[in-house]
């Protein structure tokens, strides 16, 4: 068995290669050519391990090596970092560090997205990023009027109303973009069963769903509710030192997007779902308004996972007592789907 560490950067790649025995047995810096890089594991014949660090550019390496029969693995770059901090780092440091870690088999690994999933993901963090510059467009255009305490567009200097027309013109572009996105995603993602289990959930709707669809990629990789729920951002973290524990929040480990997709889900869920908008307040009462509505969405969560997990439709319960209100059967909800 060979192990390989990649340190990939944009124009190449350094790959340290240990052998059996924990020998170097190649080291050598190689451009980002599909052609080179086949060449040399092509040179190492046998079983072959490789590790590289999860950031934005392994997709086209992990197609590459999958073709070459290399296993390949996502290194947790934050995980990662903590193990290896070294004063002096270089590319060569960084890819002998990556495969003496995969000899010893102490990879912190990163979750590798199936191929098929890696379309509908990355559309739904485009539309999401065209989303917040549509509403910072809208907010340049509300400081406009603050600036000259006004309350229409048209109550602007000539040169004020240029600038307010630019801002409109892009959120009409921006809103024609996100519809052109949504619909491309419509033919892979309504039809699914998992998604349409999704929208009977409270406060999920079609973008939540797919977004949910999307990051989650297989509840089946969460063991437990609480490991789904701390991937979510939606448990605090406890640093216990002293005899003391206390609970930190902020946390950026997990998931960013679940955290704002369930925490919209939760929002959406007080404003039409009584029994849910109950619990709020009385949480509200005794919590911070930011952890009250972070319940809610924990609760909400517990409820995907178990319908993910299960395969089952949603019962219609919230934290055991029957909601009043139930979604009407309509387009993106489709026929109910098998258990």
């Amino acid at each position: 068995m060979f192990y390989s560490g990649i340190d990939q950067h944009k124009r190449d790649c350094f790959i340290t290669t240990y052998g059996p025995d924990g020998e170097t047995v190649n080291q050598k810096r190689v451009p980002n050519s599909p052609m080179l890089i086949e060449r040399y594991f092509s040179q190492l014949s046998g079983p072959h391990k490789a590790v590289v660090e999860s950031t934005g550019s392994w997709y086209w390496l992990a197609d590459l090596l999958e073709d070459l029969s290399v296993d390949l693995s996502l290194a947790h770059a934050t995980k990662l970092k903590a193990i290896s901090e070294a004063k002096v780092k270089t590319n060569k440091i960084d890819s002998d560090v990556l495969a003496m870690l995969l000899y010893a088999d102490i990879i912190p690994e990163a979750h590798m997205i199936r191929p098929e999933m890696r379309g509908p993901r990355d559309l739904m963090r485009t539309r999401l990023r065209l989303v917040e510059k549509c509403v910072s467009c809208k907010n340049s255009i509300e400081r406009l009027l603050e600036k000259f305490n006004v309350h229409d567009v048209t109550e602007l200097d000539e040169l004020y109303r240029l600038q307010a027309a630019c801002h409109e013109a892009q959120i009409d572009l921006l809103h024609d973009q996100i519809g052109t996105l949504e619909a491309a995603l419509h033919p892979c993602l309504i039809p699914n069963e998992d998604i349409q289990r999704l929208l009977w959930i409270p406060g999920i709707g079609k973008v939540n769903a797919f977004t949910l669809y999307t990051e989650i990629d297989g509840i089946e990789r969460f063991p437990s509710a609480n490991q789904f729920f701390s991937y979510c951002r939606l448990v605090p973290g406890a640093a216990n030192t002293g005899g003391r524990t206390r609970h930190r929040s902020g946390s950026k480990q997990g998931n960013r997007y679940l955290k704002l997709a369930f925490g919209h889900a939760a929002v959406r869920a007080m404003q039409y779902y009584p029994e849910i908008r109950a619990f709020y307040r009385t949480k509200r009462r005794k919590k911070p308004e930011r952890i009250a509505r972070t319940l809610v969405a924990l609760e909400i969560a517990r409820i995907v996972y178990h319908v993910l997990s299960r395969q089952e439709q949603f019962n219609g319960l919230f934290k055991g007592k029957p909601l009043s209100r139930t979604k009407q059967s309509r387009w993106p909800r489709l026929a109910s789907p098998s258990a």
